[in-house]
């Protein structure tokens, strides 16, 4: 009796390590994003990207929708940084938030997203053209 539950508590204690030297592992990289958005009550995103892991650069397309108050267009040039991935595809996925915005000529845009792997993005950037936004929106990124 005493034995088993001796050997039940390594199990965990291995698990629980096991689970711990997956999550060490997870690395990061950087990822710049050109990302076109245009709408009136719905819209709708699409655009391109690169993502840098491991000295290696990776393809990326974005696309995606709006729902709320959208008017407009802009481009969005986003650069920054993606964590807690532990292969290249870990950054595909779909990124929902909600946010408020205008921009008129050229303004500043920061966001932190992350999707149903782990993947953090955290980007800033330059939006340029006339939009304004009190909306939820979702982005998927896919390998190209």
């Amino acid at each position: 009796m005493k034995i088993a539950s001796s050997l039940r508590a390594a199990l965990v204690a291995i698990a629980a390590l096991a689970g711990l030297t997956t999550s060490a592992l997870a690395d990061s990289g950087t990822v710049v994003l050109t990302i076109y958005k245009a709408g009136w009550i719905i819209g709708g995103s699409g655009g391109s990207g690169t993502l840098n892991f491991r000295g290696r650069s990776y393809a990326l397309s974005t696309g995606g929708l709006d729902y709320g108050l959208v008017f407009g267009g802009s481009k969005t040039v986003l650069r920054g940084r993606v964590s807690n991935i532990n292969r290249p595809s870990d950054v595909a996925g779909v990124y929902g938030a909600a946010g408020a915005g205008l921009a008129i000529g050229r303004g500043a845009r920061a966001i932190v997203l992350s999707n149903q792997k782990g993947a953090v993005l955290e980007l800033s950037g330059t939006q340029t053209g006339l939009m304004a936004n009190a909306d939820l929106s979702g982005l998927a990124i896919t390998m190209r």
